[in-house]
């Protein structure tokens, strides 16, 4: 399979090469309680980045000896499916997946109420289908919502989206070619529209005044995502009141 290599531009007049301005999101899509077996599910797009969250729990835990008596414990995992790149992702385990899993159970266990859970689990399953970069930000805003579908209780959900540098500029929501062969790149999520930063992964070397801007941004698109989760959550239940009123 040839790969695709790094285009000599990628900010043409003002323009990115997919015809998007600077700080303008890709398409977004939001679907929550898509899963009829799980407790909690959604799904998450950043155009061509397809994230999917599942949630079940709280339950007993198992083996015992995971258990805490003070509280819940949240696992989260994250995955990406064999055919969710360009290259064949091999199935199983990976140092990226387990450090993504981390990150992820990190940020959410800032909203979780766990002591009012004790010697319960929270499984948190996050599969990417389709990736096009920012894979762990569609996957942490599927997760917040599926936690929330499932009913468990939250202080409130979680925001986030990346920005980057391309060509010299600072860009909200990288794709592809941007994230592969830009300046570099920040993973960013906060919680409930404030300014509690939950998720701040940056790759690359930027100015202190750069990293200032594309945290601005962050937050700017993070309020811009939230606004998006709120109403697909309005959305989602509005329709499980007309299935009622319909019975």
């Amino acid at each position: 399979m040839t790969k695709v290599g790094k285009p000599e531009q990628m900010i043409v007049n003002g323009k990115r090469l997919d015809g998007r301005e600077l700080e303008q999101f890709r398409p977004i899509n939001i679907e929550v309680g898509i899963l009829k077996r799980a407790e909690g599910s959604a799904v998450f797009k950043f155009g061509s980045t397809y994230a999917l969250s599942a949630v079940y729990g709280p339950r007993e835990l198992h083996p015992k000896h995971l258990q805490d008596p003070q509280q819940a414990v949240l696992r989260c995992r994250y995955s990406m499916a064999p055919f969710s790149t360009t290259e064949r992702v091999r199935p199983g385990r990976s140092r990226r997946g387990t450090e993504i899993s981390m990150v992820l159970n990190e940020a959410l266990a800032n909203v979780l109420f766990f002591e009012d859970f004790p010697k319960t689990g929270i499984d948190v399953f996050v599969e990417i289908l389709q990736a096009d970069a920012s894979t762990r930000c569609a996957g942490l805003n599927a997760a917040s919502l599926a936690l929330v579908d499932a009913g468990v209780p939250m202080k409130d959900f979680i925001s986030s989206c990346s920005v980057g540098k391309v060509d010299g500029k600072i860009v909200l929501d990288l794709f592809g070619l941007e994230d592969n062969f830009g300046d570099a790149d920040l993973a960013f999520a906060t919680i409930g529209n404030k300014d509690k930063i939950v998720l701040m992964q940056l790759d690359g070397i930027v100015k202190k005044e750069e990293l200032l801007q594309m945290i601005n941004l962050a937050k700017k698109g993070c309020s811009e995502i939230y606004e998006k989760q709120k109403q697909a959550l309005k959305e989602k239940y509005k329709t499980g009141e007309e299935d009622v009123e319909n019975e």
